[in-house]
């Protein structure tokens, strides 16, 4: 139950508990045992350090649990908007052929050259554009924040999903960009059941 809820969105304890209506002790026992399993793990917010977030082993579950309808239009959203969201919207259109867009709060001059650089390592193009602020928000868009600052900030709905990734900008290693790329490759594989696999940059064209 718990890791079905986690497919789609990290949680914090606080969330578990109300989503799934468990006591903080027994909730507190069960992720002990997942996390002990090596099925979850729990970090702590780069934002708010007092907070911890509960997220899936996605190897290791992948093709196991339920999974939820696949969004037809995805927004994601982070700080800057200069590297997790730019990446996210890109591999989203290109693993699902689905529609999708990137914003931040606070968003950066440009694009980080390391976020397009790991693009094309991953086979991608990631284009060159001004990151946006984010604004009005269509009706129907499934909202993902990929920033635990952003997703702290924001007054979301309850319905936006949060990936918790670490932003790779802070070191700025080609290593950091490409840890990005794969995390955000796994959770939406296991959301849209496809294979991690490099798209050749001809067969995806990104357009933010």
């Amino acid at each position: 139950m718990i890791a079905d809820v986690l497919v789609s969105s990290d949680r914090s304890p606080k969330e578990l508990s109300e989503r799934l209506n468990i006591g903080s002790n027994l909730l507190a026992h069960h992720l002990d045992v997942l996390e002990t399993a090596g099925v979850v793990t729990r970090s702590a917010s780069s934002g708010d350090g007092r907070r911890k977030y509960v997220r899936l082993n996605h190897d290791l579950v992948s093709g196991m649990l339920l999974q939820p309808e696949l969004p037809s239009r995805v927004l994601f959203l982070c700080t800057r908007n200069s590297a997790r969201s730019q990446l996210a919207s890109t591999l989203w259109r290109a693993r699902t052929g689905r529609h999708s867009s990137s914003a931040g709060t606070d968003p950066a001059p440009q694009i980080h050259r390391g976020a397009i650089e790991a693009a094309r390592r991953a086979g991608l193009v990631l284009e060159d554009r001004a990151p946006t602020h984010v604004d009005r928000i269509p009706a129907g868009t499934q909202v993902i924040t990929v920033c635990d600052m952003a997703h702290e900030g924001l007054d979301g709905a309850d319905g936006w999903w949060h990936w918790s990734i670490a932003d790779p900008v802070e070191s700025a290693t080609p290593a950091a960009f490409d840890r990005t790329v794969r995390d955000l490759d796994r959770r939406i594989a296991l959301l849209s059941s496809t294979v991690p696999t490099p798209t050749p940059p001809e067969n995806h064209r990104s357009h933010r």
